[in-house]
């Protein structure tokens, strides 16, 4: 999991950010990215792609990838500029953000099968997250920091139970979307073949 830092601390490059997003095929809610750089050498027993991960152990993880990196930033893109760039483009975006919203500046960058627009030099590594431990902490910290986010959005729009599927396409979210019609958080682009073309108009939730 180190191959990529070692290789690129080894060059010289001692702030090497692994950037990763999540969120992407969701329904509702914003797209979110993180950077995490790490001390040169330093690699932390349980890290790897956030997918392979407990919702309890991503959390525990979570602080002490926060605890002991050199700097951490997030990027959060909503689902109006999704709806309106396209998810792709959101998602660097958020990449971006999340890059520029660090503490120190990197001086490279690892992505997940991605670039990023940015001066900076960078590789794009296909399942990055699986690859490259940086990458993969940056994936755990994303993926806690939207899952709360869930939390949050479910208390202000119940009934699709997106602190359990997250604003993924579930059974349950899709019935729900057919009974309620979208809240002010769903990605209208991503609805087209779940929703008639005038459900929101004849039952759209009424959030005041």
């Amino acid at each position: 999991m180190l191959t990529y830092e070692r290789e690129l601390w080894d060059q010289g490059y001692r702030l090497v950010a692994g950037v990763d997003e999540v969120g992407r095929g969701c329904l509702a809610g914003s797209v979110v990215a993180a950077a995490v750089i790490f001390p040169v050498g330093l690699q932390i027993e349980g890290v790897k792609d956030s997918k392979q991960l407990s919702s309890h152990r991503r959390e525990e993880l979570y602080d002490v990838i926060i605890s002991r990196c050199i700097s951490v930033g997030i990027g959060m893109v909503d689902e109006r500029t999704i709806d309106r760039i396209n998810i792709r483009q959101a998602a660097r975006l958020a990449m971006k953000q999340a890059v520029t919203s660090l503490k120190i500046y990197p001086d490279y960058l690892l992505i997940d099968a991605e670039s990023v627009d940015l001066d900076l030099p960078q590789k794009k590594i296909i399942k990055g997250d699986a690859l490259s431990h940086s990458i993969a902490a940056a994936s755990i910290v994303a993926k806690v920091y939207r899952d709360r986010k869930c939390v949050e959005w479910n208390a202000l729009y119940p009934g699709y139970g997106l602190q359990h599927n997250k604003g993924y396409c579930t059974r349950e979210h899709c019935d729900a979307l057919r009974a309620l019609g979208p809240s002010p958080i769903h990605r209208r682009t991503f609805l087209t073949k779940i929703l008639p073309p005038t459900s929101e108009v004849q039952i759209g939730f009424n959030f005041g």
